[in-house]
């Protein structure tokens, strides 16, 4: 199972400064580094034992990634919330999600259907200990949720599809993070109805549950007022 966040295929370089960027990224989107947070940079500097310039050339990454902003003089910050962003961040993650989805049932084959199915095995179980009140993994339960849905549409045949969705995909699970409690049963029957879509090749019904999905989690975003309605400065 490929790990959320995803992997940069391109990265610094396979050194501290890898391993730096990984987890100021990690901290960004698992909501460690806080919302419109401003980074003292000798403090993240010492904090994540890099030199400044290697700090500054993570940092400047990860603002085209769109997890962090750059301040010019004022340095850098975590970039803020809000509800319209993340109605976007949903819209566009649905778009990518069903037209990738949509391929990957056409040509995914009995080795594409096995891993489905070993994702769906991880998420459910975790997601079955946390509705009994035995897990309180919310990271690791991220880190499944990010494997099967990228499982149902790794064989789309794409793969700048596949990279675009996942620095979308990342940046709807940092608001995730922040602001969505798991809910519960209704997205464990999805999770699972999405699985027998894909061995069943149901690609318009896979669609359909996907929107449902991703929507019922904004919904109820929303409606639990989680996250401010006006971006936070």
């Amino acid at each position: 199972m490929q790990d959320c966040p995803v992997q940069d295929p391109q990265p610094i370089a396979a050194t501290a400064g890898e391993a730096a960027y990984q987890r100021i990224r990690n901290d960004i989107i698992f909501g460690r580094l806080a919302p419109g947070l401003r980074l003292k940079l000798d403090q993240a500097r010492a904090h994540y034992d890099i030199s400044v310039s290697t700090l500054r050339e993570i940092l400047y990454r990860l603002c085209a990634e769109g997890l962090m902003r750059a301040e010019g003089q004022k340095g850098f910050s975590v970039p803020p919330v809000s509800q319209e962003n993340f109605r976007e961040l949903a819209a566009m993650r649905a778009f990518l999600e069903t037209s990738a989805l949509q391929q990957s049932f056409a040509l995914g084959d009995v080795e594409w259907e096995a891993d489905v199915v070993a994702a769906h095995h991880r998420l459910s179980r975790l997601e079955g200990r946390i509705q009994a009140g035995q897990a309180d993994e919310t990271e690791q339960w991220k880190r499944y949720d990010w494997g099967f849905h990228h499982a149902l549409i790794a064989a789309c045949g794409s793969q700048v599809l596949l990279d675009t969705h996942a620095l979308i995909f990342d940046q709807y699970l940092r608001y995730q993070m922040i602001a969505v409690i798991f809910r519960g049963e209704s997205a464990a029957d999805e999770h699972r109805a999405l699985m027998e879509c894909a061995l069943g090749r149901d690609a318009d019904r896979a669609v359909a549950i996907l929107h449902g999905h991703i929507n019922a989690c904004v919904a109820h975003t929303i409606r639990n007022g989680l996250l401010p309605a006006a971006t936070l400065q």
